[in-house]
């Protein structure tokens, strides 16, 4: 089996289906998220907090669990960095990759997308921290991303750093960019994982975004309603939140993306012939790229 063959079975395990079989498993995010909701409830309104985020790593320990794709995190975590050759000394820009649930955090330099920012002569360094599943699982996701990658970077003389999420990635960079917007000058999402798929169906048949009512919940306990109404209330249609957005029209699982392209600024958002694979997101990445004006303030 290739290694994209398995990062696409591990990536479709994770939204809930076994493409080997073509069988939801008796286990789904849904029976998660639906027993979640079950708990105590607080008034839309409550501060949203670190436990949340926490609560909503763990959920993800519940997904993958019956998956096989759980890792151990270990401290530090693993870093992959690039500079460009070009430039003698580190730039003051980077790039931090989040890979998916399946792959590994090597496949951005093996699939091509740190040479081509290299090709493009844009001024970045690049990370790719092996921010595997056993991170979310652990809930040290945001603890070890601070530490181990963005505050070095910071000490370093990095004043301006994009996250790069690919599927599961994309959930830990909004998770981040919650816990530390100051951080963080800009975020890419392709295909993101935001969530599972009741939810997105229940956004979607209010009309959306902006017209959705999350209604009553308990923003420590309902991680999935508390990013969305996060989402409704400090990213849909503030464009100083610099977010890219990127998936494939035949992505199975890009509703999350249909539902938050509206309320971005359209020239953010690419959408793009292809699925939930390495070639849609190398035809993404050199989509971005392109957008010098941005990348190079």
């Amino acid at each position: 089996m290739s290694g994209e063959e398995r990062w696409r079975r591990a990536d479709h395990r994770f939204a809930g289906i076994d493409r080997g079989s073509g069988q939801r498993p008796h286990f789904r995010e849904g029976d998660i998220m639906t027993t979640m909701q079950k708990q105590k409830r607080f008034n839309a309104g409550s501060p949203h907090s670190l436990k949340a985020i926490r609560r909503c790593l763990a959920a993800v320990l519940l997904i993958v669990s019956f998956t096989g794709c759980a890792g151990l995190s270990s401290a530090p975590m693993e870093v992959l960095r690039y500079t460009n050759p070009d430039m003698a000394a580190p730039h003051q820009r980077m790039f931090v990759f989040l890979r998916g649930i399946g792959g590994g955090h090597q496949c951005f330099e093996e699939e091509g997308l740190v040479a081509d920012v290299r090709a493009c002569g844009l001024p970045y360094d690049m990370a790719a921290p092996n921010a595997h599943v056993g991170y979310y699982v652990d809930r040290s996701l945001i603890i070890r991303m601070k530490a181990d990658v963005i505050d070095p970077a910071k000490a370093r003389g990095v004043a301006k750093i994009w996250l790069v999420g690919v599927s599961m990635g994309g959930l830990g960079a909004m998770l981040y960019l919650y816990e530390h917007p100051e951080d963080v000058a800009g975020v890419y999402l392709m295909a993101p994982f935001l969530g599972p798929q009741y939810l997105l169906e229940e956004i979607e048949a209010a009309g959306g975004v902006r017209k959705w009512q999350p209604g009553v919940y308990n923003a420590e306990e309902d991680w999935q309603r508390m990013l969305w109404h996060w989402i409704q209330q400090t990213i849909a249609d503030h464009p100083d939140k610099i977010i890219y957005l990127g998936y494939g029209v035949d992505d199975p699982y890009r509703l999350a993306a249909q539902l938050m392209a509206p309320v971005l600024p359209p020239g953010r958002v690419y959408a793009v012939d292809g699925g939930h694979d390495y070639a849609t997101f190398k035809a993404l990445w050199k989509i971005f790229l392109t957008n010098d004006t941005e990348l190079r303030k």
